[in-house]
């Protein structure tokens, strides 16, 4: 029987997670609603797979996901998200992810998901799997204090320096307009910026824009 941890900050998904898992025979030994309070608990608890929730307050996803991993290797992580974006799949898998879901997907895509990462295998939504097979991976052109940015996020940025809203990023690019908010937040951190000046000058360095066509607000 495969042992599960849920950490997601709402309570109604984690009482409605539990309740699917237990229907398919699957346990949950333990939940949590931060990052923090996961990685309390993990070792404890010892779950086959932790059911990862992606944005979260405090530390995110991706950081508890690569903290479960150091703590408990044979752990599997499989984040469970809004997030729809190959980026954010990537930095994922990076961060020691074995699978990556959307939490739209239907209840047999999440036992299938379950079952393929206990079994140590990877497991890709059916739509990022795609996606990702038709967009391979570009090198990461700029960094900041906080990292190095993702090719969606240099993508976005460029965007974002072109004095674009955020709901014409999200239209130009085909993501929804919560994932541009992300990332432009994301960019920001990355960068140590704090205006969209910043954002052009940043973007004119790394060759993304030309210095006559960004226009800061």
């Amino acid at each position: 029987m495969t042992r599960v941890m849920v950490v997601d900050d709402h309570t109604l998904v984690r009482s409605g997670l539990r309740r699917i898992l237990a229907g398919a025979g699957i346990t949950v030994v333990a939940e949590a609603s931060s990052g923090e309070a996961a990685l309390a608990s993990l070792v404890e608890a010892n779950p086959d797979v932790v059911l990862m929730d992606l944005m979260m307050p405090g530390m995110g996803g991706l950081e508890a996901a690569r903290r479960a991993r150091q703590m408990l290797p044979a752990t599997a992580v499989l984040m469970l998200t809004v997030e729809d974006d190959v980026a954010f799949l990537r930095e994922a898998f990076a961060a020691g992810a074995s699978g990556y879901l959307i939490k739209d997907a239907a209840d047999e895509e999440l036992f299938a998901a379950i079952a393929a990462v206990a079994a140590g295998r990877q497991y890709v939504h059916p739509r990022l799997g795609a996606a990702l097979a038709a967009r391979p991976a570009a090198a990461e052109t700029l960094a900041g204090p906080g990292g190095a940015l993702s090719p969606r996020e240099c993508e976005v940025l460029r965007e974002l320096a072109l004095g674009l809203t955020n709901a014409e990023v999200a239209e130009r690019l085909f993501l929804s307009v919560r994932t541009v908010e992300n990332h432009r937040a994301h960019i920001f951190q990355k960068l140590g910026v704090s205006t969209r000046a910043d954002l052009v000058r940043k973007a004119v360095e790394a060759g993304l824009l030309r210095p006559d066509l960004g226009r800061s607000e």
